[in-house]
């Protein structure tokens, strides 16, 4: 049977019984002359030959893209992962993940099953990276999503699609996002400020920093409590250097990220950000 003669209704039919893509179903019928059965069966076969390539391998390029809507209001990251940067700089691949921004964008998506449950054209997310699996022979995925709602949402991609940046501010203010997202593009920061950084990750820096003076014979015969103290200064430190709002900004580094803010307008703050990156 030719693919002429197979009807829409027929690709669909398989589609909705197998959950296979579009494409694949259209190939499955035409290879098996348009035997639904063994178009079922040819599916599974090919799918358990997909898996078994692909398994073991592992998608470290891709493409980040960070999108906001048109009001500003939230924000998006997406990485679309394969497993070359020849695949990754293809003008159809980038064209692609950028149709599953666009899909999280118009589906308002809050995480990755809903990602790859949103409609494009007629057809499922997932169903559509099946297709590109298939279609270019290395395994590919949507493996980050990342969503800010704000006020006012700025979006940066950096690096040819290798980087993406969303950041939350209490107020419309363009210019001052870009630079609040070039900033953490380059310096990458742990959280928004002191307050915000995790606990966990305070106890970490806190104990690597006493273990460091135990090791260090200068430091022998210091108390706990003079060790604390010490290590309370390097938390300070470590808070000023990894913390956005008191990073040196990084276009003028005789002020403050926090001090750039207030430059712009008193009442401006962030109030969250995200950083993607491949690899």
């Amino acid at each position: 049977m030719s693919t002429a003669t197979i009807s829409a209704a027929e690709i669909n039919k398989l589609r909705q019984a197998t959950g296979a893509g579009m494409m694949d179903c259209r190939k499955a019928l035409t290879e098996t002359n348009g035997d639904f059965e063994a178009a079922i069966d040819w599916l599974r076969k090919q799918g358990q030959k997909v898996a078994a390539k692909r398994s073991d391998r592992e998608a470290r390029e891709g493409v980040v893209l960070a999108k906001t809507t048109d009001n500003n209001k939230s924000g998006i990251i997406v990485c679309v992962s394969c497993e070359t940067d020849f695949v990754s700089k293809n003008a159809d691949f980038v064209a692609f993940a950028q149709s599953i921004a666009d899909a999280a964008i118009k589906n308002n998506t809050k995480n990755i099953d809903e990602l790859n449950a949103a409609d494009v054209n007629g057809s499922k997310v997932s169903d559509l990276v099946n297709d590109k699996l298939a279609s270019i022979g290395e395994k590919i995925g949507i493996t980050k999503f990342e969503r800010i709602d704000a006020p006012y949402v700025a979006s940066y991609i950096h690096g040819a699609n290798r980087m993406g940046v969303l950041v939350g501010l209490n107020k419309d203010a363009a210019e001052a996002g870009k630079d609040i997202a070039m900033q953490i593009a380059a310096m990458n920061p742990v959280a928004v400020d002191a307050a915000s950084v995790p606990a966990e990750t305070i106890e970490r820096e806190r104990n690597i920093a006493i273990d460091q003076m135990k090791q260090d014979p200068k430091m022998a015969g210091k108390t706990d409590e003079m060790l604390g103290k010490i290590a309370q200064g390097k938390l300070n430190s470590f808070f000023k250097e990894q913390t956005l709002l008191a990073q040196a900004f990084v276009k003028d580094g005789s002020k403050s990220v926090e001090d750039y803010l207030k430059s712009v307008d008193t009442d401006l703050k962030v109030i969250e950000f995200k950083r993607v990156a491949l690899g």
